[in-house]
């Protein structure tokens, strides 16, 4: 694949129809970095990070969306955070042992699907949905037929066995004022995808070998990058909430403080020195 990390975005002359398709890798690499995840959460998490690669560049706006899975079964949760620079930041959570399944109720179990988006400017918004039996891309169309009411069909492919792991997908949407029978036509022939085509194939390519009939604008692809918003600073403000006493009786028992990221894995450490000037420099309230 000669163009990774990369989302594309693209619209038909004689259709209203839009689409987009987007190829990670360094990205998905730097997901998995953080922990140790079973083969099964890692193709899991790739099709959650390429599903909100595609729902983020929907955003008709700036701001941020929280694509996340939760339920009862063995991966109680899985979450991809992103915003519209398209950079997204993702993490899991699982217990015990899980199956080698790509079905969300043998993975999440019962559960549901949350989407959450928050403008930078204007109100905050989510949709939830009931978790389908057997694919992410059937409850995403799911939420798309309940929130906008618009044909929409998510193709998602995940390849872990490689020592670069990659993960790719396209989404196909109709727009208002289409007519009857051509997101079907457009649809079938975005179908014929395979999976190793979307994720070892320049885009460009794949986009002559399923539309060469058609005519079609592609736009100029943007970058997709891991983005962890994690800091020092965010761990001292989480610090100063618990409050000087707590926190030193913590550092008094354990000789340090650790905090550490669940996206990232980076760890903060604070000892009792790092307390007394933190505490020291805080703003006092009359």
């Amino acid at each position: 694949m000669t163009h990774i990390d990369q989302l594309h975005r693209y619209l038909f002359d004689n259709y209203q129809v839009r689409g987009e398709l987007v190829q990670l890798q360094q990205s998905f690499h730097q997901v998995l970095a953080s922990q140790a995840y079973p083969a099964p959460v890692q193709r899991l998490l790739g099709e959650l990070l390429t599903a909100t690669s595609l729902l983020t560049a929907t955003l008709k706006f700036e701001g941020h969306i929280t694509v996340q899975l939760q339920g009862d079964g063995p991966v109680s949760l899985a979450v991809i955070n992103g915003d519209h620079q398209q950079q997204l930041r993702g993490v899991a959570r699982w217990e015990g042992e899980v199956p080698d399944s790509d079905k969300l109720a043998e993975l999440v179990g019962k559960g549901y699907l949350a989407i959450t988006i928050t403008p930078n400017d204007g109100e905050r918004y989510q949709g939830i949905v009931d978790l389908g039996e057997h694919s992410l891309s059937a409850s995403l169309e799911n939420y798309f037929a309940q929130s906008e009411q618009l044909n929409t069909r998510i193709w998602l492919f995940t390849d872990v066995q490689h020592e670069q792991p990659r993960c790719a997908g396209m989404l196909l949407q109709e727009l208002p004022g289409g007519e009857d029978g051509d997101f079907t036509h457009l649809e079938a022939l975005t179908h014929t995808i395979k999976a190793d085509e979307l994720l070892n194939l320049d885009a460009h390519e794949i986009l002559y070998r399923l539309y060469h009939q058609e005519a079609v604008r592609v736009f100029d692809p943007q970058p997709v990058t891991f983005q962890c918003t994690c800091s020092r600073e965010k761990c001292e403000q989480a610090l100063l909430q618990v409050g000087q006493q707590e926190a030193g009786d913590i550092v008094k028992e354990e000789g340090k403080i650790e905090m550490h990221c669940d996206y990232c894995g980076r760890h903060y450490h604070f000892n009792e020195a790092d307390l007394q000037n933190l505490f020291n420099d805080a703003p006092t309230l009359h």
